[in-house]
C-alpha cells in the first residue's frame, strides 16, 4: 500500500483508466503469483462459538492437551497425499446456536475465525456475545469482503495474473458451494497454463443483479496463523435493515501480529435498553490473549473501551488567514520499510517542536494506529486520519475502515479523509467514491464516531463532480492545493494561489473548504514559472503560512526517498520540516 500512497501525487495530472466497467461498478479482483502444488480445500468456515465466558478463557497460549477435544479437517489434494489441519478451543467455550452445529457436549470443538457477518432483520440497539478461540496451525480459511454497490449489474471476484514468461499457475480463491437452500464458503485452487508473457483471467468473476443499492458481502481467501482471538462484547445501533455489518477482531500470532477476525452466525436479539443521545453505541475490539502481551492487551482494551464514546474537542478552522494548522506524515525509512515505534515518536517529537499540534496520516498500514495514535496521546497531537483508496478498489480500503472502527481512539481524531485523490488517479469513479463515503461514515458512526468525515481531491475533481455526487455526502471540502504544479504561479506567489483556489472551492459546495495537502518541493526540474529549490521552499511555505496557513496542512514532515521520481523529478523532495 505504502508504495502508491504518494505516487498518487505523481498521478494527479494523468488519470488512468477506471477500474470499474462501463456496464456497472466492478469489484477489484484478486492477483495471485505462481506455486507448484494443486491442493483443493473444502469446508464450512464461518462457525464459532457464541455466549463465551470470557473470565473463563486462559490468558496463556499453551499446546494442545491431551484431554481437550478437536476438530479435525482433512483437506482433499489432487495428488495422494493429505494435509490435515487441527483447530482446538477450551472446554469452557459454548457451541454455536446454528442449526449446522452439532450437538452440544461437555467439550466443544470450533472452527478458524473468518469476517463476522452479521444481518438484523429490523433496526434497534443489538448485542453481540464476546467471543474468544484459540488457533494452533497456520491455515487459510473464507474471509469475507464487503462493499457498497448500487442498483444494476455487478462484477466481483475472480483472479487475473501477469506473467513474463510461459509458465503454469496454481492460485487459491474463495468461492460457494450450494446444495438446497445451504451456501457454504470454501477455498480451492486452479491450475492455469500461461503459454506465453502477459495477463490472463486465471478464474472468471461473477456477475449479478442487485435491484436496490445494497451492501455485497462475498468470500476472500484468508490466512489464520496461531494465537488467541479475542472478540470483547459490543453493542451496534441498526439504523439500515440493508447494510451488513463485518466485525473485525485485533489479532497477534504467537510468533508474529497478523490482523483476522472472528466469526458468529448467530443472530444477536435487540436488547430492551433505549439508545442515548449522549453517544452513538460502540464497536470496540479487544487485543488478542496472549502470554507475551496479556497486560498490554488488557491496556489497549481499556483505553480503546475508555475511548470510543469520546471525540476530539478540537475546533476545525473556518477562518482562512496565517497560520500552521498541520502537516502530513508517513511512517517509512528512506528505503520504504516501516519505522518502528520509537523513531515514530522521535519524528513526531519533532514536528510537536516546530509548533504543530496536528498531523495527518493517509492510511493504517505500518502499524499507523498503533504507533502513531500512542506517540500522538503521549505527545498531545491530534490526527487526521486517513483511508487510502488505491487500483485495487474500495473493497481493499474497506480493511482501513474496519481497523479505524475498532480502534476507535477518536479522542485523537479531528477529521476523517476516505480516499486521498482516489478520482484523479483513476482508482475509483465520483460516485463510487460518493457510496464509500456514506458507507465509511456509517461504519465509524456505529463505533462511537461523532466527528466530521470528507475525502480529498484536487480542484479540477471538485468541479467536475462535486455538485453531481461529492457536495452530499462530505461534511467538509478537502482540497490539495498545489501552487508548484500551475506552470505560472511562483515560490512568492504560493499564498495568494492557495486563496484563490480557497476562494473558488467555497463556491462549490457551500461547505467550509479545509487545504489537506500543500507545500513547495526544494529539488526537481522546473515547471515554468514554479522553479523547485531549498531557497525556493523557504519562500513558498513562507506565504502560504502568512496567507493561508491556518486552514492549510503541509507536505510533508521529512523527503520520500523510496518514491519514483515523478513528473518534473520533484515526488521525492517535499519534505519541509526545516524551514519551520
Amino acid at each position: 500500500m505504502k508504495g502508491s500512497i504518494f505516487a498518487a501525487a505523481a498521478l494527479r495530472r494523468d488519470a488512468s483508466a477506471s477500474v470499474w466497467s462501463s456496464a456497472a461498478p466492478a469489484i477489484p479482483e484478486e492477483t495471485c503469483g505462481c506455486t507448484t502444488k494443486v491442493i483443493t480445500y473444502y469446508g464450512s468456515a464461518t462457525l464459532v462459538p457464541v455466549g463465551v465466558d470470557a473470565t473463563s478463557v486462559p490468558t496463556t497460549s499453551t499446546p494442545v492437551p491431551e484431554s481437550t477435544s478437536t476438530l479435525t479437517s482433512t483437506v482433499h489434494s489432487t495428488s495422494t497425499s493429505t494435509l490435515t489441519v487441527t483447530v482446538s478451543a477450551s472446554s469452557s467455550v459454548a457451541p454455536v446456536a446454528s442449526s449446522t452445529a452439532v450437538a452440544t457436549t461437555s467439550t466443544s470443538t470450533v472452527e478458524l475465525p473468518t469476517a463476522d457477518v452479521l444481518t438484523f432483520s429490523t433496526t434497534g440497539v443489538y448485542t453481540i456475545p464476546a467471543t474468544t478461540i484459540t488457533v494452533y496451525d497456520t491455515t487459510t480459511v473464507c474471509g469475507a469482503t464487503s462493499t457498497e454497490v448500487p442498483s444494476g449489474t455487478v462484477t466481483y471476484g475472480g483472479v487475473t495474473t501477469v506473467v513474463s514468461t510461459a509458465t503454469t499457475v496454481t492460485c487459491p480463491y474463495a468461492t460457494v458451494k450450494t446444495s438446497g437452500t445451504t451456501v457454504t464458503s470454501v477455498i480451492e485452487t486452479t491450475t492455469y497454463v500461461c503459454p506465453s508473457a502477459g495477463t490472463y483471467t486465471v478464474v472468471a468473476p461473477t456477475t449479478t443483479s442487485v435491484p436496490t443499492s445494497t451492501v455485497l458481502v462475498y468470500p476472500t481467501p484468508q490466512t489464520i496463523t496461531p494465537g488467541t482471538y479475542t472478540q470483547d462484547e459490543t453493542t451496534v445501533t441498526v439504523t439500515r435493515t440493508d447494510y451488513t455489518y463485518i466485525c473485525p477482531v485485533a489479532t497477534e500470532s504467537l510468533a508474529s501480529t497478523t490482523a483476522a477476525a472472528v466469526t458468529t452466525t448467530a443472530v444477536s436479539v435487540p436488547t430492551t435498553e433505549a439508545v442515548t443521545t449522549t453517544a452513538a453505541a460502540t464497536t470496540s475490539t479487544a487485543a488478542p490473549v496472549v502470554s507475551s502481551a496479556s497486560s498490554a492487551s488488557s491496556s489497549s482494551s481499556s483505553s480503546t473501551t475508555s475511548s470510543s464514546s469520546s471525540t476530539s474537542t478540537a475546533t476545525i478552522p473556518t477562518e482562512l488567514g496565517e497560520g500552521q494548522y498541520g502537516m502530513t506524515y508517513s511512517p517509512y525509512t528512506s528505503a520504504g520499510d516501516c519505522k518502528t515505534k520509537a523513531a515514530v515518536l522521535a519524528d513526531l517529537t519533532v514536528i510537536q517542536g516546530k509548533g504543530f499540534n496536528l498531523i495527518r496520516v493517509y492510511s493504517t498500514d505500518c502499524s499507523g494506529l498503533e504507533y502513531i495514535g500512542a506517540a500522538c496521546k503521549e505527545l498531545g497531537l491530534t490526527m487526521i486520519l486517513g483511508v487510502y483508496i488505491d487500483s485495487t478498489g474500495t473493497s481493499a480500503a474497506q480493511e482501513q475502515v474496519d481497523e479505524i472502527a475498532a480502534w476507535a481512539e477518536w479522542s485523537l481524531v479531528d477529521l476523517l479523509v476516505v480516499g486521498n485523490e482516489a478520482v484523479s488517479a483513476g482508482y475509483v469513479d465520483a460516485a463510487t467514491l460518493a457510496s464509500f463515503i456514506t458507507s465509511s461514515a456509517a461504519t465509524f458512526a456505529a463505533a462511537g464516531y461523532t466527528g466530521l468525515v470528507t475525502t480529498t481531491e484536487p480542484i479540477d475533481i471538485w468541479q467536475s463532480y462535486g455538485e453531481s455526487a461529492l457536495c452530499d455526502v462530505v461534511d467538509l471540502v478537502g482540497a490539495n492545493i498545489h501552487p508548484f504544479f500551475n506552470a505560472d504561479t511562483t515560490a512568492a506567489e504560493a499564498g495568494t494561489f492557495a486563496k484563490a483556489e480557497f476562494e473558488l472551492l467555497e463556491e462549490i459546495c457551500g461547505k467550509n473548504v479545509l487545504n489537506l495537502e500543500t507545500g513547495w518541493p526544494n529539488a526537481g526540474d522546473a515547471n515554468g514559472d514554479a522553479v523547485p529549490g531549498v531557497a525556493q521552499q523557504k519562500t513558498a511555505i513562507e506565504a502560504l503560512v502568512k496567507i493561508a496557513g491556518s486552514k492549510s496542512i503541509f507536505f510533508s514532515y521529512a523527503d520520500d526517498t523510496w518514491k519514483s521520481p515523478g513528473e518534473f523529478d520533484v515526488e521525492q523532495h517535499w519534505g519541509c520540516a526545516s524551514v519551520f
